[in-house]
C-alpha cells in the first residue's frame, strides 16, 4: 500500500487518534523484533565500526530510525510485560517490593507471572481478525495459566525462560523449548548449547520457524508475529556458520547471525508478496549488558548499561520499516517507549485500546508517517518499584542514582564499567529528591556533566520535569507486585508435555519464600 493510499484512510484527531475508513483494506501485518541485550551501538547505523548487521542498517536506509527509543525497564521481564500491555511494570505487577528499588524478573522459580487482569497486545487483534505467534523467549511465567496460547497467541515456539545453564535436571532443571502448548525438549539436552565454544543453532531454529509461520499466514489475513530470540544474552551463541566469524567475538557472531535472520524475515515477507502491508519493528529489552565485558555489546555514546536506569540501560535501537509507506531514510526524534508499540499497532489495526485502565504508551502513527511530527511527552524510568528519572523534551532529571552494589563490585560484577561519574554512578540507592540531578539529554548523551543547579537552565526546567512526577505520581495505582514469591516446586520439573516425551522430573516438596533481588 503506499504511503498516500495509508494517509488516506487514516483521519487524524486531537493528539494522535486514527481511525480506519470503512473502505479501508485489510489492517496491516506487524513484526516486532525484540532482541536481548542488544545495545543502542550494536548497530553499524549507529557506529559500531566493524559494521556487521548489514541487514538492519539496510531496514534504516528503508525505512524510520529514531533515536530515543525507551524499553519500560532496565531488563527483560518488566520490559516484556510492558511492551505487550502498553502499561508500566509498576501497573501491570511486573515488579517486586521485597527490597524497595531493586530489579525483578522471572527465573524459573518465580511463582507469578502475567496478572490475568492485563489485557495483551495479541488477545485485541485477535478479534479483528490477527493470527498472533511469538517464537523466542517468552519470560512473562511459566506456570500453565501464564502461557502465551492462554494470552491470545496462537502459535509458540520457543522457550519461557532464557536459555541459561546447563542444569543438573537434580537441584535445577534445564529449561524446556516449547511448540505451542507442549515442551519439546530442554536446552542442552534436546537442544545443544556448548557453552565453552559458545555455538547452537538455536538463532537458526527460531528464523526458520518464523519463516515458515509468514509464509503460512501471508496468505490468510492479517498477522502478528513477536520474533525473540535470545542469542545475544550471555552465555552468547551462534552456530557453525557463523562461529568465529565476527571481530567481536562471541558476542558479535551472534550479532551476525542475528542480522542474517533479519534479512531473511524481510526476504520472506518480499517473497509472500505482503512487505507493502507489513509494519517490521526492530529493537531490543534493554541496553547491553556491560557487566558481560568483551562478551557483551555497546551502547554507543550512553552512560552504564543493562539493570540501570541511565541512559545505556533503557536507551534501545529503534527501526520501522514498511516499505512504500514509511519515507525510507528517514530519521525522527520523536520519544518513544515501546509502550507506544502497543497503542500504535492498535491504532493501525483500528482497535479501540481498553478504557477501564491507565496505558502508559501514546499511539504516534503520526510520528511513523510524518517524522517531523514531534508529539511532548514523558517518560518515567523505574528500577522496581521506585521513580528513578524522567525525561521531557532534551532534559532528564535524576531522582534517584543507583549503579552497582558494593558487594558486586567487589567480586567484580559492574554495571558501568570505566564510566564514573560523581553524584551519579553512585553505588548504593542515593535519594536526590530535594537536589535532582539535570542533564540536557540531547546534548550530554553520556550523562556526564550535570547542568549546575544555580543555572538559569535548571531553575527554570527542574520544576516543570517535578510537576509532570507529581501528576505521574498523584494519579498512579501500582498494580499487585507478581516478582514477589519464589518457590524450588514450581520449576520446570514436569512441563506440559512432559508426559508425551517420558521426560517428567520429580517434583520437590513446595517451600515458598521471598524472592530475593540483588540489584
Amino acid at each position: 500500500m503506499a504511503a498516500d493510499g495509508v494517509r488516506g484512510f487514516l483521519k487524524t484527531v486531537g493528539l494522535v487518534l486514527v481511525v480506519l475508513a470503512p473502505a479501508a483494506s485489510q489492517p496491516p501485518n506487524v513484526i516486532i523484533m525484540l532482541m536481548d541485550d542488544m545495545g543502542w551501538g550494536d548497530l553499524g547505523a549507529n557506529g559500531e565500526p566493524s559494521r556487521e548487521t548489514p541487514n538492519i542498517d539496510q531496514m534504516g536506509r528503508e525505512g524510520l530510525t529514531v533515536t530515543s527509543m525507551y524499553t519500560a525497564a532496565p531488563l527483560c521481564s518488566p520490559t516484556r510485560a510492558a511492551l505487550l500491555t502498553g502499561r508500566l511494570p509498576i501497573r501491570n505487577g511486573f515488579y517486586s517490593n521485597n527490597t524497595h528499588g531493586m530489579n525483578a524478573y522471572t527465573p524459573q522459580e518465580i511463582v507469578g507471572g502475567i496478572s490475568s487482569s492485563e489485557i495483551l497486545l495479541p488477545e485485541l487483534l485477535r478479534p479483528q481478525g490477527y493470527t498472533s505467534g511469538i517464537i523466542g523467549k517468552w519470560h512473562l511465567g511459566h506456570r500453565s495459566p501464564y502461557l502465551p496460547l492462554k494470552r491470545g497467541f496462537d502459535f509458540f515456539y520457543g522457550s519461557t525462560n532464557c536459555h541459561l545453564g546447563p542444569y543438573d535436571d537434580v537441584t535445577t532443571p534445564n529449561i524446556p523449548v516449547f511448540r505451542n502448548a507442549s515442551m519439546i525438549g530442554r536446552y542442552f539436552e534436546d537442544f545443544p548449547i556448548d557453552k565453552s565454544a559458545a555455538v547452537s543453532n538455536m538463532t537458526q531454529l527460531f528464523t526458520e520457524e518464523a519463516v515458515g509461520f509468514i509464509e503460512r499466514q501471508a496468505p490468510q489475513g492479517p498477522f502478528f508475529l513477536l520474533w525473540a530470540p535470545d542469542a545475544t544474552h550471555a552465555p552468547e551463541y551462534a552456530s557453525d556458520k557463523f562461529h568465529g566469524t565476527s571481530r567481536r567475538g562471541h558476542y558479535g557472531d551472534a550479532v551476525r547471525e542475528l542480522d542474517a535472520g533479519v534479512g531473511a524475515l524481510l526476504d520472506a515477507l518480499r517473497r509472500s508478496g505482503v512487505h507493502n502491508n507489513t509494519l517490521v519493528v526492530f529493537t531490543s529489552d534493554n541496553g547491553a549488558a556491560l557487566v558481560s565485558k568483551q562478551d557483551g555489546g555497546s551502547n554507543g555514546p550512553f552512560l552504564c548499561g543493562k539493570q540501570t536506569t541511565f541512559e545505556g540501560g533503557m536507551r534501545a535501537p529503534g527501526i520501522f520499516w514498511w516499505p512504500g509507506v514509511l519515507t525510507p531514510g528517514a530519521v525522527s526524534h520523536q520519544v518513544w517507549t515501546q509502550m507506544d508499540l502497543f497503542t500504535t499497532v492498535l491504532e493501525l489495526a483500528g482497535v479501540t485500546p481498553p478504557g477501564d485502565r491507565h496505558l502508559d504508551g501514546l499511539p504516534l502513527t503520526n510520528s511513523l508517517l510524518y517524522p517531523d511530527h514531534l508529539v511532548l511527552r514523558p517518560v518515567f524510568l523505574y528500577r522496581g518499584d521506585r521513580l528513578m528519572a524522567v525525561r521531557q523534551g532534551a532534559y532528564k532529571l535524576h531522582l534517584w542514582t543507583f549503579s552497582t552494589p558494593p558487594e558486586e563490585l567487589s567480586v567484580g560484577i559492574n554495571f558501568c564499567p570505566g564510566a564514573e561519574v560523581e553524584n551519579v554512578t553512585t553505588p548504593i540507592p542515593t535519594d536526590h529528591s530535594d537536589q535532582p540531578v539535570l542533564f540536557n539529554i540531547e546534548v550530554d548523551p553520556a550523562e556526564r556533566y550535570p547542568i549546575p543547579s544555580g543555572s538559569s537552565v535548571y531553575k527554570k526546567q527542574v520544576p516543570v520535569l517535578l510537576e509532570v512526577v507529581s501528576e505521574h505520581l498523584t494519579e498512579l495505582v501500582p498494580g499487585e507486585p507478581q516478582l514477589n514469591w519464589c518457590d524450588p516446586a514450581v520449576m520446570h520439573w514436569a512441563p506440559p508435555g512432559c508426559e508425551a516425551l517420558g521426560r517428567c522430573l520429580e517434583v520437590p516438596p513446595s517451600d515458598p519464600t521471598l524472592c530475593v533481588w540483588p540489584h
